[in-house]
Order: C-alpha cells, then structure tokens, then sequence
C-alpha cells in the first residue's frame, strides 16, 4: 500500500500529546489488564469494531485489540510491557482527532479514552473490496479483478490516469513479470515468457472499463464510496499480534508453525527461508541456494514433512529445496534438464504424507504436470498432464494438498473441478464443484481425511469427502472476499483468508455461522496456518505485501 494510504488507514502517530482524557486506575479494579479506555466519536458516541493497536518504541511488534458494543478496548498485561507507545487504529471512515502516545506501567494500569474524527481521505482507507464495490459496472466487469492483487492493491489502479488505449499496453507489460514481482522490485520473465493477466478474458474490453472507473477522465471518482461494517460480536473478542520483518521487501508468502512455537514462512520475491521467534520477534533468514541464476527468485509453498524438516517449492528456479532445522543446511532438488525450460515453474511442494511411501509431490505450474521426487534415489517421476474426462483441456491444477495416504488431490483453479489421484495407480479421478467457475486454489485435508479448500471463484469454502465422493459449499456473506486457502481445525471450524477485505473468515460447518475478523492494516492474504497447540486455537498468516507476519488470537 502507498505510504499516504498507510498512514490514513492506521492513523499511526510517533509523537504527540498525553490523552486529554487519560486518567489512572488501581491494580485491584481490573486485574490483568494494562491499558483500557472507550472509542467514540461525535457522530456515533461509543464505537463498537475499532481496531486499536499499540507499538512501544523500538520494537518490531504491534498489539491490536478491537472495542466491544459498548466502544470499550482493553490489552491485557500479559501482552504490554512497562514502554512508551504509540496508538493507531482502523476504523473505515475516521481517523484519531490528534497524535497520540502513552507510557504503560505494567504495575499500574491506564485507562485512555480515545476520540475519532471523520477521515479527509476516504479513498485511502479503502479495501480492495470495497473499491470493488464502489466501482460502476457489472460482476462480470469486475470480475477481472479477482487477477489483479498479487502485486499491488486496487488502489493503485483507480489512482492511475491511464486510458483505454494505456491499459491495453500496461496489462500486456504486466504480463512479462514474475508473480513474485511488485512495483518496488518488479522482476522480468526470461526467454520471451509472459503470462496471461487477462486470465483470458478480453483485453481491449477490460483495458475500456478500467480506463471508465480510474482517474483517466476527472480530477476524483464521480461514483459514491461503499464501505464495508466493522467488526461486531463475536468478532470484536480477538488479540492480534503483528510482527515486522527486518527487510521491508520481503514478502512473507506461506507462513508455518513447528511444535516449538517457531513460525517458519517463505519469500515469494527473494531467496531466503525465515524463521521469526514469535517469544521476541527475532527473525533469523537462511538464503536458499539460487539454481537458474538470472531468473526470477522467490518461493511460494512451504510445508514440513513428518520430521519437521522444511520443504519449499522455488518457482522459476525449477526445482524444490529442504531444510534440516538442526544442521541449519538445505538439499535442493532440481527438475531434469529436459524439463528446464524459461518458464518452468514449481509452485508447490507436498511432503506433509512422504513418510507412507517415500514419494514428494510437486508441480510444474507451466503446464500442469505432476511429479514426484523419490527421496531414496533424488529422482523425480513426471506423471505428466491429465485429461478432464469428457472435456477437451488438461486440469490445470494450483493447489495439490496430500492425504493420509499420500494420495494427491489437483484442485483445478483454472475452472471448477477438484481430482483425486491415486498414489499407487496414478488414476485420476475429477468432481465437478457444485457452483461452475468456482476456482478451488488451495486447502487441507482434516482429521477424517476430508478435503476442505477455498473456492476463489465462487466466495465460498468447499469440502470433499472421499468416503461419500460429495461436495459441499459454504458461502462467504461478504461479497468479493475471494478465499484463498482453507484449512480446518482441531475442533472441525474452518478457517480462510481474503485477499480482498484483509479479513480473516472462521467457519462453523455445523451450523453455518461465519465470524470474520478484520486485520489492522491491508494485508494481502495467501497461506493461511491454524496452530492447534493452543486453546482456543492460534491462526498464522503472512503479509505478503506488507513485510510481516500476522498472529491472530480468538478469546472464544
């Protein structure tokens, strides 16, 4: 995100004034809690769903809480230290009514009331989401969009003056850029590779909409702002910890959990494995061994096998690497030469189930193949394409997350179609999703082996049961949400992310309820990681564009 929209969105503030209305409290009124106070503003009076977040000077970690229904915040003590810090806050529509920072003294703990004015600068504050929303034009219009965040927010593209005849040349520019690529450090494809950002659709059509909804033609957007509800019940009971990398590039892609609490995550822009110590925020980065110098960098998944080794998948460096925590030392893997082309691209890695048979799943995202990698030999076995039946095209799969039995499921994010593959006959089989262009991304098999996964395409979380062969959905409410990963957890809800509303979406399967907490800052949402250590359960993602790792606590 701009730094301008960063700093409206947040309203963060380095130095300024006490609270007018701070006051101190005893000990013994509210035990544990080191700093609480009310949100309000003139135009609503007490303010349930802001996000009040709060960073001592110096260090690398933000503390957000959210106000309740009566606009009342409170961070425990277990979560502030004795420090000078400073307060910011996300609520759509305001912004602080003045700098603020206070000193915390963990014996002694603080009430701060806080005050919120309407913001100068709306546009800045909005979610993609939103801009989605606010947007003139038809679903089918705005569906192109779903293409358009992995390297940049919307905002971007509604602030740009490009015309029609401009977005022609600067869709088909992106197109000869590596996924991993940003505006700050775009990164080239080699050997005349491009990709389709038109995902296929029509390029001049989508190049004219844009050019009708940017600022192309007026000096601001002629069409209202939509803005989204702020978090209420059950959504406002959460503690979020935010944990700033040391290099401001790095673009944490998947982010995992090993049983001692480490949270390991990978670089989709750059070679280095991280490993952050959620205990004091220290991230230690390992560089990955680069196997095709000059050509794109970045890893996208990251996995443990059962040993908890680290496997990661590198992309347009053709092929997958391990980590030994222990020795601190990688194994790489590289694809055969015959299958070394400018844009081979192994976009993912499987390891989770390699202790049943010896075999580690990959993908070659350029054309869809699959292959295993033998670990006894280092060998790799390219099972090739597979044929939909009774369709004309290949499934074109992106996620391939693994069962019990080290069977590999293809979910077919080109279309709508999730297969099953046969680790021992390499037999596919395909099930059609009940919603057509759903575009299943990525997920998780559960205790009882059952697939869950996100439906891109169609706003919606699905789940594959391989005893019945049936599929069902679960819709997202907030339209545009655009799940990424679903994973379940320990107590059978189901958690996703989405690049779009920077919420955080928990499902009950049992009953249908669906609780979504907003994160503080834009977050653009891939992998997403439940730790079933903790009660309740812990939820892990990284801020791909944003340079941090995100914990998310649920008090329920």
């Amino acid at each position: 995100m701009p730094k301008i929209a960063l700093l409206a969105a947040m309203a963060t503030a380095a130095v300024g004034p006490f609270f007018v209305a701070s006051r101190l409290i005893t000990a013994a009124g509210v035990p544990g809690i080191a700093l609480m106070g009310q949100v309000s503003s003139e135009k609503e009076g007490p303010m349930e769903g802001v996000l009040v977040g709060a960073k001592k000077d110096g260090s690398t970690i933000t503390i957000t809480v959210v106000s309740d229904e009566k606009g009342r915040y409170s961070f425990p003590s277990s979560k502030l230290g004795s420090g000078h810090y400073s307060l910011r806050i996300r609520a759509v529509g305001y912004e602080l009514d003045g700098p603020k920072t206070l000193d915390v003294v963990s014996a002694t703990p603080t009430t701060a009331d806080i005050t919120l004015r309407p913001t100068r600068n709306l546009a800045a504050q909005l979610s993609n989401a939103e801009w989605i929303a606010s947007m003139p034009g038809t679903d089918a219009q705005k569906r192109f969009l779903l293409n358009c965040t992995g390297c940049h927010t919307l905002e971007r593209v509604v602030r740009s003056t490009h015309n029609a005849d401009d977005y022609v040349e600067v869709i088909q520019r992106m197109g000869i850029y590596s996924p991993g690529s940003t505006p700050a450090r775009p990164q080239p494809l080699l050997g005349g590779t491009q990709r389709d950002p038109a995902r296929g659709g029509n390029l001049q059509s989508a190049a004219a909409w844009l050019a009708s909804v940017n600022l192309s033609s007026s000096e601001t957007w002629e069409y209202p702002f939509k803005t989204l509800p702020r978090p209420s019940g059950r959504a406002t009971r959460v503690i979020i910890t935010e944990y700033d990398l040391p290099r401001k590039l790095a673009q944490p892609h998947d982010v995992i959990v090993d049983s001692a609490g480490m949270a390991w995550y990978s670089d989709f822009g750059d070679q280095f494995l991280g490993k952050l110590d959620p205990r004091t925020g220290k991230a230690t980065e390992y560089p990955v061994p680069v196997l095709k110098k000059g050509f794109p960098t970045g890893a996208l998944e990251l996995n443990f096998d059962k040993d908890e080794n680290v496997w990661l998948s590198l992309m347009y460096q053709g092929g997958i690497a391990k980590f030994d925590p222990k020795t601190a030392t990688f194994q790489t893997f590289r694809l055969p030469a015959e299958l070394q082309k400018d844009h081979t691209q192994e976009s993912m890695v499987m390891p989770i189930s390699s202790h049943v048979d010896g075999k580690v799943w990959t993908n070659n995202q350029d054309d869809h193949s699959i292959l295993r990698l033998d670990l006894a030999t280092g060998t790799y076995e390219n099972l090739g394409t597979f044929r939909i039946p009774g369709a004309t095209r290949n499934i074109a799969a992106y996620g391939i997350p693994a069962d019990h039995e080290n069977n590999l499921y293809l979910l077919d994010f080109a279309a709508d179609n999730i297969g099953r593959l046969d680790a021992k006959t390499k037999q596919l089989k395909v099930y059609p999703t009940p919603t057509r262009d759903s575009r299943p991304r990525r997920g998780g098999v559960d205790a009882h082996n059952r697939l869950w996964f996100a439906e891109y395409g169609a706003n919606a979380v699905g789940m594959f049961d391989p005893k019945t062969e049936k599929i069902q959905e679960w819709k997202v409410p907030t339209p545009w949400s655009a799940p990424y990963q679903a994973i379940a957890d320990k107590d059978g809800e189901v958690w996703t992310g989405s690049m779009f509303t920077d919420r955080i979406i928990r499902l009950d399967p049992k009953n249908g309820q669906v609780t979504e907490y907003l994160l503080p800052r834009a977050t653009n949402i891939r992998r997403v990681f439940v730790d079933n250590s903790t009660t309740p359960v812990t939820f892990w993602v990284g801020n791909n564009h944003g340079a941090s790792i995100v914990k998310l606590e649920p008090l329920d």
